[in-house]
Formats: structure tokens, C-alpha cells, sequence
């Protein structure tokens, strides 16, 4: 488990890295394409050419994690990843799964609309730190248990990194995890995700009590978590 942890963080560092380059790449050809002059020209040239590479990269680097992914859910949850030391950005799926009977123009207008009207909610669960904070916000907010939320999360994460807002960045990834992995659960039980966060709130709040000497209770870390 933790070798797998390892190469997954290697994958995550290299795909957020790919990421980066491509972001600075495309704001330096946004500026070229208002500029003028034969010297502009030429080095647009060069930058479309390696927006280009780094695009073929980044979809390289996204079929390393998709593969990471795959491995990673014949495994059974651990404890030790669901505990507060666990959590970490190294952790964030930089490309949650998508349903494969969507286009990717209708994935990409999906979640466009449902930001444009819950953005302020999704960064305020973004900030929640307490799991009973996020149930209750969840409980009255229960449109916001999807893949548009976990998506919105994770750019938002990689958005903090490029700026170099540490702090609030691991902030931020501790509630992606905790949205992917409701996502998860959901899959796995083949039920809407606004029908079982709740049963992961549940559990999660007995694993960390049980984790931090809870009485009565053995140490977990290391074992598996049942859902």
C-alpha cells in the first residue's frame, strides 16, 4: 500500500506539473495574439507548437492516473487515507471519472451551467473543516453531492497550487477527497451519492474518533474500512 501511495503521488506531481505548463503556455499565446510585428509571429508559432506537445503530454499523464485509478479501486479503503494525516493533495483525482455515454462538449456545458449557479456554495463546503459542518451543509444542500462539485473542487485545488496558496490549497483537497470518495461509495453500492454521504459521514466520524484512542477502542490504523 505503500509503494502504490508512492508511484500515485509521483503520477499526481508529474499530471499537476503538465497541468502548469500548460496554463502558463496558453496565458503566454493569449498575450502574443494581441501583440504585432514579424517577431510576435514567430514565436507564437513556437508556442502554439508547444501547447501542442504539452497538451499530448498531459493526455499521457491522465492515462497513467486513469490506470492508477482502476488499480486503486480493486483495493480496500484504509484507514490510515481516511484519517486527518492521510488526507493530502497528493490524493486528489486531477480528472474525476465522467460518465462515458456523455459527449465531452455536453460534460463541459453540464458543468459550466452548474457553476454558474452554485459556485459560492461549492467553495463554502470548500472550506468547511468539521464532518459535522460538512454533513449538515451537504444535508441542506444535497444537489451538491455530484461529480460537478468534485470537478469544480479539483481545478480549484490546481488553481491554488499555480498561486502558490499552500494553505488553503490543502484545505481545499481534504474536501475534494471527501466529495470523490462519497462519489466512490456510491459506485460501489450502486446508489445516487445523495443517497449514501450520510452513511459515509457516519463512518468517518467513528474512524476518527477510534483513531485519536477512542475508549473502548483498539488501534485501526492500517485496516480496512467497511462500508
Amino acid at each position: 500500500m505503500e509503494q502504490f501511495q508512492k508511484e500515485k503521488e509521483e503520477l499526481d506531481r508529474g499530471c499537476r506539473e503538465c497541468r502548469r505548463k500548460v496554463a502558463e503556455c496558453q496565458r503566454k499565446l493569449k498575450e502574443l495574439e494581441v501583440a504585432e510585428g514579424e517577431g510576435s509571429k514567430v514565436e507564437l508559432e513556437r508556442l502554439q507548437a508547444e501547447a501542442q506537445q504539452l497538451r499530448k503530454e498531459e493526455r499521457s499523464w491522465e492515462q497513467k492516473l486513469e490506470e492508477m485509478r482502476k488499480k486503486e479501486k480493486s483495493m480496500p479503503w484504509n484507514v490510515d487515507t481516511l484519517s486527518k494525516d492521510g488526507f493530502s493533495k497528493s490524493m486528489v483525482n486531477t480528472k474525476p471519472e465522467q460518465a462515458e455515454e456523455e459527449s465531452e462538449e455536453v460534460r463541459e456545458q453540464k458543468h459550466k451551467t452548474f457553476v454558474e449557479k452554485y459556485e459560492k456554495q461549492i467553495k463554502h463546503f470548500g472550506m468547511l473543516r468539521r464532518w459535522d459542518d460538512s454533513q449538515k451543509y451537504l444535508s441542506d444542500n444535497v444537489h451538491l453531492v455530484c461529480e460537478e462539485t468534485a470537478n469544480y473542487l479539483v481545478i480549484w485545488c490546481i488553481d491554488l497550487e499555480v498561486e502558490e496558496k499552500c494553505a488553503l490549497m490543502e484545505q481545499v483537497a481534504h474536501q475534494t477527497i471527501v466529495m470523490q470518495f462519497i462519489l466512490e461509495l456510491a459506485k460501489s453500492l450502486k446508489v445516487d451519492p445523495r443517497a449514501c454521504f450520510r452513511q459515509f459521514f457516519t463512518k468517518i466520524k467513528v474512524v476518527s474518533w477510534r483513531s485519536r484512542g477512542g475508549v473502548g477502542c483498539g488501534p485501526l490504523r492500517g485496516t480496512s474500512l467497511s462500508l
